[in-house]
């Protein structure tokens, strides 16, 4: 179980706001990456203690698709706000898919109403080019509650968006992989060549294209 002490710490500071940023779909040969934030103040530390399904949040690697779906409804009811960016296929190619990940984290921070005091962001990086203070946790989704929090976030709403695409390109199976480069996804590709949501940019699918299939 995750714990709140690093959010609890500053909140002690004079942070009353504090932001978890987290994103998913970076590694896909399909579809948009996409960031969540997820703020936390004072009165959650005393509604993660006495909700049980709160508990329960990590790593959205870590969880299984029915855990994260169950934890999705109470986190927004009962966090002080959220925030999802999104950057689709055409965007990663153009600027790269790290380029990405940094602007759909911008575009979530850019969608609240109330901007948080302090963000927290998984892995060794700052947000370049960003006013807010800033803290870069390595490890951060399977060690930080609001980091791993805004995983689950970003992770459901990627999700749900490549199963509504499953239903424009139903050749893909995206209900099933969401876009990962699994065995069954390259061989799709193979037989039907890439779809307007492949990312050209990646390799596989770059391959597809250079051999025309």
């Amino acid at each position: 179980m995750l714990s709140l002490d690093h959010e609890h710490h500053l909140f002690q500071q004079g942070y009353p706001l504090v932001a978890g940023i987290d994103e998913a779909g970076r590694g896909p040969l399909a579809g948009p990456v996409i960031a969540a934030v997820v703020i936390l103040d004072k009165n959650f530390y005393k509604k993660f203690h006495s909700i049980k399904i709160l508990q329960e949040i990590n790593d959205s690697k870590k969880i299984t698709s029915k855990k994260r779906e169950e934890i999705i409804q109470p986190l927004w009811y009962n966090c002080n706000q959220i925030g999802i960016g999104v950057v689709h296929n055409n965007t990663i190619d153009r600027i790269n898919i790290l380029q990405a990940s940094f602007l759909a984290m911008k575009k979530a921070l850019s969608s609240l109403k109330e901007k948080p005091n302090i963000i927290l962001l998984d892995g060794q990086f700052p947000l370049p080019n960003c006013s807010y203070k800033q803290e870069a946790i390595k490890g951060g989704d399977t060690s930080i509650f609001s980091i791993a929090a805004a995983s689950i976030v970003a992770k459901v709403t990627r999700d749900k968006l490549m199963e509504k695409f499953h239903q424009k390109y139903p050749n893909y199976g995206f209900d099933r992989h969401k876009g990962y480069g699994t065995k069954k996804h390259i061989e799709y590709l193979t037989r039907y060549g890439p779809c307007p949501i492949h990312r050209r940019s990646f390799k596989p699918v770059a391959k597809k294209l250079e051999i025309g299939e």
